[in-house]
């Protein structure tokens, strides 16, 4: 007799799949009060009408994003929520810095399995960090694939619809010689660097055993990526008066060097004065556990410095006052001069 296959027995459950992407479009259906959204949740494609209020001529800004190797030790430890932000936050970041304003974003969850639980937690917390950055979760894909990844394992990715309009993007290409360089402080690693980070733990377990300002290590690198479309918002619309951005770079891999550098004009290049970064606590933590080299540590990670933005010297204190408003702390760490669009250090960052 011959053995009889089905997609249960190769690790498919469609049944147990489609009683959580029911749960699923549930979340999303109660989660959508964009109008601009004409379909339910479970179609074969989301239809998203193109009306973007007070935009004259809107240019559409696409970005695609995953956590990296974060989402390893999020499910590892439990930290599932956080890792949900820490992508939705990611994303709409590197829009932001191009002066947009976050519309609709689709997600993609990998799996090997299909935990209900598990797939429908993920959904609700990132259409819970797309209402906090005022955009709308609006459709995605649920995959299982057993033998890609084991049970268990999970891999998560999103895309984000932006909009901007064309008078109003912010490319780096008003930046000239003799604009401010500003830091926006970030809150931790966010989502750069953890392999390096992993690493550390494996070989030296102890670490977890660590506590930072009176936090847990594990809790400190896992805090979730901190998004600054909030503060920014006001700034990027041209709201707030007697101010206009130049450029901004949102800090990830690659550390300031490896993103500032990526918005400069020809003909000018970024001063920084590393003794005047605000270094965070894990960061000297990190460097001392692993005594990762300093070259690394600025490649690798961001530092404290979230975001970069440059404008002119005169918008500074304007924007400094706006960004405070909200609770998010702002300050002057170099300028822009004449150069190769490099990113020049100057002196030497201050870990102690």
């Amino acid at each position: 007799m011959k053995k009889k296959f089905t997609y249960k027995d190769a690790g498919v459950n469609i049944d147990q799949a489609d009683v959580a992407k029911t749960e699923m479009a549930d979340i999303m259906s109660l989660s959508q009060e964009d109008r601009r959204v004409i379909n339910k949740p479970g179609a074969f494609a989301s239809l998203f009408e193109a009306d973007f209020k007070g935009i004259q001529h809107p240019i559409l800004v696409l970005k695609a994003e995953e956590p990296g190797s974060k989402q390893q030790l999020a499910f590892k430890y439990g930290k599932v929520a956080g890792i949900c932000f820490d992508l939705i936050n990611h994303l709409v970041n590197d829009i932001v810095v191009m002066g947009a304003k976050p519309e609709a974003v689709l997600d993609t969850i990998l799996c090997g399995k299909i935990e209900k639980d598990t797939v429908v937690e993920l959904v609700k917390h990132l259409a819970q960090a797309c209402r906090e950055q005022d955009c709308t979760l609006i459709g995605g894909e649920t995959s299982e694939q057993p033998g890609v990844l084991p049970e268990g394992q999970y891999m998560l990715n999103a895309s984000v619809l932006g909009v901007v309009d064309r008078d109003k993007v912010i490319d780096g290409s008003r930046i000239q010689i003799g604009d401010s360089v500003l830091a926006i402080t970030s809150n931790g690693v966010h989502t750069n660097g953890y392999s390096l980070i992993r690493k550390l733990i494996d070989d030296k377990p102890d670490v977890l055993d660590l506590t930072i300002e009176g936090s847990s290590f594990l809790d400190v690198i896992m805090e979730p990526h901190k998004c600054y479309y909030q503060p920014l918002k006001g700034l990027i619309s041209r709201s707030v008066n007697d101010v206009e951005i130049h450029g901004m770079a949102h800090i990830t891999g690659g550390g300031i060097a490896g993103n500032l550098n990526r918005i400069l004009p020809g003909g000018t290049s970024a001063r920084i004065d590393l003794s005047r970064i605000e270094v965070l606590p894990v960061f000297r933590t990190i460097q001392a556990e692993g005594q990762v080299p300093m070259e690394d540590m600025l490649r690798t990670f961001n530092m404290g410095v979230g975001l970069t933005l440059v404008a002119d010297s005169a918008s500074i204190p304007h924007i400094k006052a706006h960004i405070k408003s909200f609770d998010c702390h702002s300050y002057e760490i170099g300028e822009i001069v004449s150069g190769s669009e490099q990113v020049q250090f100057i002196n030497q960052i201050k870990l102690g």
